[in-house]
Parts: C-alpha cells; structure tokens; sequence
C-alpha cells in the first residue's frame, strides 16, 4: 500500500503507478502478472502538496491512520508513504507487524550507498532545514555535498510539467557542477514523473524516491 500524504488524488494516482512499475521490476523472479500488486491511498484532511515544516508535521497522524486502516484489512504486505520527509513512518513502525519504507530515508540511503558523495535537488525551500535534519538523523551527512532547490512556487511548477522538469534539471547540475556530488536525489514524491525524465536528460546518476522506496520494500519482502 502506497499512502500519499498530501491530499492529491491525481498525486496518489501518478505515484501508485510508478510504483507499481518499479515493484515489478525489482520483484523479477515473480512471474509475469503475479508480483505484489501496489494499491494507493490519500489521506483524509491536509494540503494537496507538502511545502513547510507544519505541513509535515500535520501529515503523520494521518499517514498513521491511513497506514492502520490499510493494514487492519488484512491484505497489506507492506506500507510505503509517500512523502520526502517521511511523515508518520516511525509512528507506523512502531505499530504495525509489516515492513514500512518511507521514500525519503530509501532513496538517501541508495544514493550514499559504498560512501558515495550526493546532492538533493528539489522544490520546496520552506523544508530546505528539515531534509537536512532527516539527512543528519540518518546518519548520512558526510556525505552529503548540498540541497539545491528550483527556482518559482513549488504549487506553480507542478502545474506546468515541461518548466518543472527544465527546472529541476539546472538544480541537479548545480549538484554536479558546484557542489561536486557524483548521484543526485530528486527531492519528493510528486516529483516521480520528473525524476524518471531526468534520469534520461542528465549525465548524473539520479536516484527517484519511489523506485529507490520498492527496491528497499522488494528487499524486505523477499528477506
């Protein structure tokens, strides 16, 4: 179960997707057809997008409750939220049996894998403290090179596809460029389109939260 923290219905649908690809990918001794099927949820109340620290906050007790109704069904291998800062991820591991896997802490612990120097490019500068605290509290800042963030509104990007994906292109070549980092995270859950174009645009190995998020969930189920 993918749970979207943002209260975005397009959102939830766009990340479930990709999800489901890269599960199936990272799955590949299932047959065709037979890998964990990957359903999404959108929590109840709370902004479309996550863009401060308050926001964030308020996300966790409803990721917790979305996380709990998923798996009080009884047909939930596995949870996996959906946000950047991995809101209520701490809270769901510490009350439910099934692996949880927040896509934040995935992805930065893929791109620092073997020592490796890497940057964040993202969207939202409001949560520029909070993803280096995360960084920190994951034990990963010696290797961390900067956060470089886009340039206009985070809300105003995500409406326009084509000037979101230009954007987060020159922050992750100012990753590479200025700060000397060898793989970029892209910086958020809405931002999966995005990360998958870039990985074709850049010269850069970029990491996608959500693939990196079932990479991490196939590993755990497959232990």
């Amino acid at each position: 179960m993918l749970i979207n923290p943002n209260t975005s219905t397009a959102t939830t649908g766009t990340m479930t997707a990709i999800a489901g690809r890269s599960l199936g990918r990272a799955l590949p001794l299932h047959a065709p057809g037979t890998a964990p099927a990957v359903r999404g949820v959108t929590v109840s109340r709370g902004p479309r997008m996550l863009t401060d620290p308050a926001a964030l906050r308020a996300a966790a007790p409803e990721v917790l409750a979305a996380g709990l109704r998923a798996v009080g069904a009884g047909d939930c291998a596995a949870l996996l939220v959906g946000a950047f800062g991995d809101p209520g991820v701490a809270e769901l591991r510490a009350a439910v049996r099934v692996p949880v896997v927040g896509i934040g802490e995935a992805a930065l612990a893929e791109a620092a894998a073997r020592g490796t120097p890497f940057g964040i490019a993202t969207t939202t500068p409001l949560l520029a403290d909070a993803i280096v605290a995360h960084v920190t509290a994951l034990g990963l800042a010696d290797r961390y090179t900067g956060l470089r963030l886009t340039t206009g509104a985070p809300e105003h990007l995500s409406a326009h596809p084509a000037l979101l994906v230009d954007r987060l292109e020159r922050a992750v070549r100012a990753c590479v460029e200025r700060d000397g980092a060898r793989v970029v995270v892209i910086g958020g859950g809405p931002l999966g389109e995005a990360a998958e174009e870039l990985r074709t645009r850049c010269g850069v190995r970029i990491v996608a939260p959500i693939p990196a998020a079932c990479r991490a969930v196939a590993r755990l189920l497959s232990g």
